[in-house]
């Protein structure tokens, strides 16, 4: 990373109380569309409607002068470029990626950043080849302990000029599902998805799955970059350096029932029967049950989960509601085999980190 003399950006902040979302927040969001919650009902997310997280700009990778490195501490460096790279073994997964800001807006105090209210996620299938096997064809030293990805984006944080960069530890990086992706939904990447080549970990949030990747290094010490370091991290203080934002948590959303009023998006939904429905997924471990209230949690009922699929994939639920007439805050959670279930409640944090509380929707029966 460089100094500049460009005047920095502020530091991370909340708001003040009563304090309204920013202009610049607001190009943030402009810039970054999240899912349409309806589209839940898809098992597979379109492309188009898959959320999408941009830091600084979306660079022009050229696909035919494109290389990869993979170097640092092992033992046969070496370059490779795109066609040699597709040639190799090749699978094909579902996956499904969550921003680690998600569900951020809807804290209080709310930290100042990408305003995402529970629309950062998306499911696709993901092609590319394991990472695994490239690392041990460049043969890893003894001392390495971490991998660093390097992508093409470039663009300042609090002053520091700086490209994109994260890093794994040896074991994350080496388990199977770790991919370089150059495909998703049976297309080549497009430009805003990391193309011509990006990385994919299965179970971790978005910010490890960096974009138009461009290098490869082992390292025999953690990684500082500010990616790493300093954002990316849960604590309450600014002051804190925190513990590191990794695997997804557990969560389950709601397809919005019935019809929404254009600006509050409260929903109506006619009295009787209606199905409510959705999906649920974490990193943790996989799904087992979810459970759905529509009196604001103060009783659950258990929903119907769907077929397991990929394991790195949400799966679908549904619960049949007996609707009467009124107004109701409905809710669902998961579970997962770790035995972590949501909050109803989010324990803050400064960056607005690995928010994971219940949704809440507003449905007026009429």
């Amino acid at each position: 990373m460089t100094a500049t003399t460009q005047s920095p950006s502020p530091a991370a902040r909340v708001a003040a109380p009563g304090e309204g979302v920013s202009l610049a927040e607001l190009q943030l969001a402009a810039r970054n569309s999240g899912l349409p919650l309806e589209a839940l009902r898809y098992e597979i997310t379109p492309l188009g409607l898959h959320y999408l997280l941009t830091h600084y700009d979306i660079p022009y990778v050229d696909p035919v002068t494109w290389r990869l490195t993979v170097g640092g501490r092992v033992e046969r460096p070496f370059e490779v470029d795109l066609p040699a790279l597709r040639s190799r073994s090749a699978v094909t997964r579902a996956v499904t990626l969550e921003c680690a800001g998600n569900g951020r807006a809807a804290l209080e105090p709310r930290p100042v950043s990408q305003p995402w209210l529970n629309e950062a996620v998306g499911t696709m299938r993901w092609t590319g080849t394991p990472l695994a096997p490239l690392l041990e064809e460049a043969g890893v030293l003894d001392g390495a302990v971490e991998v660093v990805f390097t992508g093409a984006d470039r663009g300042l944080e609090r002053g520091v000029e700086q490209t994109y960069a994260r890093s794994l530890p040896l074991a994350e990086a080496l388990r199977e599902e770790v991919m370089l992706v150059w495909a998703v939904n049976d297309v080549d990447l497009p430009p805003q998805h990391g193309a011509p080549v990006r990385l994919v970990v299965p179970g971790w949030y978005g910010m490890a799955h960096v974009k138009w990747l461009r290098s490869v290094e082992l390292v025999d010490r953690p990684f500082e970059g500010y990616q790493q370091a300093t954002a990316y991290r849960i604590k309450e203080d600014p002051a804190e350096r925190g513990e590191p934002v990794t695997r997804i948590r557990p969560r389950a959303l709601m397809v919005p029932p019935g019809v929404p009023d254009f600006m509050s998006r409260t929903r109506f939904v006619d009295a009787g029967e209606v199905l409510l429905a959705g999906r649920a997924w974490s990193g943790q471990g996989e799904v087992v049950g979810v459970d759905v209230s529509t009196d604001d949690g103060a009783t659950w009922q258990e929903a119907e989960l769907g077929p397991a699929g990929d394991r790195w994939a949400w799966r679908a639920w549904v619960v049949a509601w007996d609707a009467a007439p009124g107004t109701h805050h409905l809710r669902c959670r998961a579970r997962d085999a770790s035995g972590a279930v949501q909050p109803l409640q989010q324990a803050w944090n400064v960056q607005g980190m690995a928010n994971n509380s219940a949704q809440r929707v507003a449905v007026v029966v009429r």
